[in-house]
């Protein structure tokens, strides 16, 4: 039974490198999940586990720093954003059967937004639609899935107002003179601080009018030049933290299964958000899971990458010279926790890997056409080799999505693939077997399109490429059958004159040497157009390949 699993997610705009928030989400709201107790009543800051469907899977839990066996509600909702999570959202789609649904915050309103809008004279909504635009083509360009909706933080300021109201009217929010709203961490008492050890942390700077350092805007008294909207406490404009929150409420109620995103988020933003929205619920644990992937580094850099730190690549700029499966892989090859160093070294190796997957696919594909022959192989072992793959996949994606040791196995069963292949002969009469290949060849497909890797090239294309496919199979056709009649020997070869034996001839007929050369720089003029041709004996296959696709046959 494929069970529903919902998902939420939050992009900021103009912020380092749009930064993505999410939360897998519980969307029907259970009693039997919610604490009787009150919010502030200083109970210790312990876990519960929650009662419910057992996935199989264990993750690693912010909240109790171990993994812990992932439990989820019968109808659940998850997250997912830039690749990393895109990769997990895949992983429990298609490997554990939970459906994903997903929806994503975009955050069209805050500081930067405001400032780069006076900078450039612009209005804040239109500077902010032209990023979010750019934002999902950037997606689109890394095969990211997108979300069932996109919910826009400005579209959405009445529920927002509302959830604020609820905050302050449950004793966990206060209004200033200034007409800020701030959350009052001192009325959760110890119950603030449940993701990180707060100690030397004194919370927001710049305000002046809070109670304790620790207290966060809500809502933010306007300013002038600022876009503003109507309030109980005058003009002004929501906070980060609360938006996620309010449309997660509002949208899937009351219990979080999952909440996943950047470490750097960690705090304040996701310590926050459970301060307020188990201020609004009332109930002693608002996420079960918090899930946090690590960094993404350049070379020899200790900091993260940032538009403000300046050492950042942009996705069009890396696009210009690795594709997005290459990324992938890049991103496959680490933990999804462990910070990872972005290189020229760790991109080749991501590249190499991904050439070793795609060549095993292609000469898998035309040995099951016939255009390779080899000896007899082990067809036993391989079916062995291929059950044995597929049960340490699996476990391997159970144990905190360890897409590594997944990798590891999948190569490893290319490897007895090719050891197989590479008994290699000219005869053609010996036993085949196709059958272990094509479902090799399968299972390789479908564990990458898991990952979102895309080894069929199943992306929309013109007209005009189905075409070139024709024309250049006619073409690679037309040269074999010309280099078949250049390579034939002559009906009747020489014999030896002292023992009446037949010579073996060893170069083509004097006169046909031009026509196979021919063939030979045909072959050597297309490669570097895109067109790549490989001789198979008489045989030849050939595949198409240009910057982020390839057409193989």
């Amino acid at each position: 039974m494929r069970l529903p699993l919902a998902l939420i997610a939050n992009v900021r705009l103009l912020n380092s490198g749009f930064r993505i928030r999410h939360s897998i989400h519980n969307g029907v709201t259970k009693t039997s999940l919610l604490s009787s107790h009150n919010i502030c009543s200083g109970a210790e800051r312990t876990w519960i586990k929650p009662a419910g469907f057992d996935t199989g899977v264990k993750t690693y839990n912010s909240l109790t720093k171990q993994k812990e066996p992932l439990v989820l509600a019968q109808e659940r909702i998850a997250t997912c954003s830039y690749v990393r999570f895109d990769i997990l959202q895949r992983i429990l789609s298609r490997i554990f059967e939970i459906n994903v649904i997903h929806v994503m915050v975009i955050t069209d309103i805050d500081d930067k937004i405001i400032q780069r809008s006076l900078e450039q004279n612009i209005s804040p909504t239109v500077l902010a639609r032209m990023h979010e635009e750019e934002f999902k083509r950037d997606m689109q360009a890394l095969r990211v899935l997108p979300p069932a909706v996109y919910m826009r933080v400005t579209d959405n300021i009445p529920q927002i107002v509302a959830f604020i109201k609820r905050i302050i009217g449950n004793g966990h929010a206060y209004v200033t003179s200034q007409g800020n709203v701030y959350f009052d961490t001192q009325s959760i008492g110890n119950r603030y601080g449940k993701l990180v050890n707060l100690g030397g942390i004194v919370g927001e700077l710049g305000a002046q009018d809070k109670r304790d350092p620790r207290d966060f805007a809500l809502w933010k008294a306007s300013k002038p030049h600022e876009p503003h909207w109507e309030s109980p406490w005058g003009q002004g404009r929501p906070g980060w933290h609360i938006e996620c929150s309010t449309i997660a409420s509002s949208v899937f109620g009351s219990q979080l299964d999952i909440h996943s995103g950047g470490i750097d988020l960690a705090f304040p933003h996701h310590e926050n958000e459970i301060a307020q929205s188990e201020a609004y619920h009332q109930c002693e644990q608002w996420g079960n899971y918090f899930l946090h992937s690590g960094h993404l580094h350049l070379k020899g850099s200790v900091e993260k990458m940032s538009k403000s730190l300046k050492n950042y690549v942009t996705i069009k700029d890396f696009l210009k010279s690795y594709t997005a499966n290459e990324f992938r892989l890049f991103c496959l090859l680490t933990r999804y926790r462990s910070a990872i160093d972005y290189s020229d070294a760790s991109m080749s190796e991501a590249r190499s890997t991904l050439s070793t997957i795609s060549a095993f696919c292609h000469n898998a594909q035309a040995y099951m056409q016939g255009h390779l022959q080899c000896q007899p192989i082990e067809e036993g072992i391989l079916w062995e080799r291929l059950s044995a793959t597929q049960s340490s996949v699996r476990k391997a994606l159970a144990d905190d999505f360890d897409t590594p040791k997944t990798v590891d196995a999948i190569m490893s069963l290319i490897h007895h693939g090719n050891y197989e292949k590479k008994k290699m002969c000219l005869k053609v009469d010996g036993p085949r077997s196709p059958a272990v290949f094509g479902a090799m060849l399968s299972y390789v497909r479908e564990i990458m399109d898991v990952f979102g890797v895309d080894l069929l090239d199943r992306k929309e294309v013109h007209d005009s490429s189905g075409v070139l496919n024709n024309v250049v199979e006619e073409l690679v056709h037309f040269r074999s059958e010309v280099r078949k009649f250049a390579l034939s020997v002559e009906d009747q070869a020489p014999q030896d004159p002292l023992t009446g034996s037949e010579i073996q001839k060893r170069h083509p007929q004097p006169d046909r040497v031009p026509l196979l050369n021919a063939c030979d720089a045909f072959r050597n003029n297309l490669a570097p157009l895109g067109v790549h041709i490989k001789d198979r004996g008489t045989n030849s296959t050939w595949e198409i390949t240009r910057r982020g696709e390839t057409r193989k046959n």
